[in-house]
């Protein structure tokens, strides 16, 4: 019964102090990046704080003179401390767990995240391979997640241009246009390739996605504005493209299709092609892009017009109204009007519609929107 009582003890209470970790846990802190030795010998520190390297070494162990260079070890690492006896032999103690391991553990968690990552990526890329080579014309992605995957692959691979397609929605199931710059869109331009985008006039009508898409065509992105898109749709190369299976249901189940070289991808080409050449172009915002040409009468590309006036036609161009502009540009509705007022006079435009004429041929505007624009009549973008 004593013996009994004894293994009950053992099995179920509290292990004894300084006794061997059991087979589960050997060697778990060797994943943080110890050797087993210094594992074994850390956990024996822990439970017998002031120990010699002779009173730590054993079976779990091995000599005093191995277990004494595992401890070296653990003090340089901040893991243990060592301090003279009055026999002058080094006497160790185990620092404290919470903090000597915690660091540790944190790097590993995250590497173990990077390393998640990669594993994700790798199975996208295979999947994307695999349906590439089988020439399958059409993939359905179902999930945020996995359509999120793909379109960060997708631009991650374009080598030429990346060409969207984006309608005002109020809800971005997969990826926001903003984290989607930040993640993908630098590095791209950075590595040259290309990036022309075509946006709703409704984007421009809230002032921090007007700022958002000015930044973006500062930054050397060609952005067109149109009145109305019919689809969202990214394509990378003119070799993939992906676009929503039904946009209506993104915000609770999105499903895509990852469309490859076919002639559904030519027809899809051709529709952004059509959106972006019968838009607007949004001009940046501080940029003269008149300068070093000449033109008609009044104030020419020569000339050129002050910040603010550029920014106000440059508005007028791509459709917004009097009050538009006024809230993008943290002015009053009255003051925009008296300036549009003043050009109209200076020009001798007695239409928003002449003024517009006379911004394109005075190269206040950029030389190739001044031929391409469409004649919207008295109620155009200018």
């Amino acid at each position: 019964m004593p013996q009994r009582r004894g293994a009950a003890l053992s099995a179920e209470g509290p292990r004894q102090s300084g006794s061997a970790p059991d087979a589960a846990e050997a060697y778990l802190l060797t994943f943080l990046g110890l050797e087993p030795l210094e594992d074994a010998v850390y956990r024996l520190l822990v439970d017998r704080p002031d120990s010699e390297p002779a009173a730590l070494a054993g079976e779990s162990t091995g000599r005093a003179e191995d277990v004494a260079c595992a401890l070296d070890v653990l003090v340089e690492r901040g893991l243990a401390s060592a301090r003279p006896a009055g026999d002058a032999v080094l006497r160790y103690r185990a620092s404290s767990p919470v903090l000597a391991l915690g660091p540790l553990l944190e790097s590993r968690r995250a590497a173990l995240h990077r390393v998640e990552s990669l594993v994700t990526t790798l199975a996208e890329r295979h999947r994307s391979a695999q349906a590439h080579a089988s020439g399958a014309p059409v993939e359905v992605l179902s999930g945020a997640a996995a359509i999120r995957r793909r379109l960060l692959l997708m631009q991650d691979q374009a080598t030429i241009e990346v060409c969207t397609m984006m309608p005002l929605r109020e809800v971005h199931a997969v990826i926001t246009v903003e984290d989607n710059h930040d993640e993908i869109e630098d590095v791209l331009m950075r590595r040259g390739v290309a990036l022309r985008s075509v946006i709703e006039r409704d984007w421009l009508e809230r002032p921090e996605m007007a700022a958002t898409a000015a930044a973006y065509a500062a930054q050397g992105q060609h952005i067109s504005v149109v009145d109305e898109l019919p689809i969202k749709l990214i394509i990378v190369d003119r070799r993939m493209a992906l676009l929503p299976l039904a946009p209506e249901r993104d915000d609770v189940d999105p499903v895509a299709l990852a469309v490859h070289g076919t002639g559904l991808l030519t027809a899809l080409s051709s529709l952004f092609e059509g959106h972006f050449e019968r838009g607007w172009r949004l001009l940046p915002s501080g940029v003269d892009p008149g300068a070093g040409r000449t033109g008609g009468a009044g104030r020419t590309g020569g000339a050129g017009l002050d910040a603010v006036d550029r920014q106000i036609v440059s508005l007028l161009y791509v459709g917004l109204t009097d009050a538009a502009i006024a809230r993008q540009l943290g002015m009053g509705h009255r003051t925009v009007q008296r300036r549009l007022q003043s050009l109209m006079v200076e020009v001798g435009a007695a239409t928003r519609f002449q003024r517009g004429w006379h911004a394109a041929c005075s190269g206040w505007l950029d030389e190739t929107d001044a031929q391409s624009t469409p004649n919207r009549g008295e109620n155009s973008a200018v």
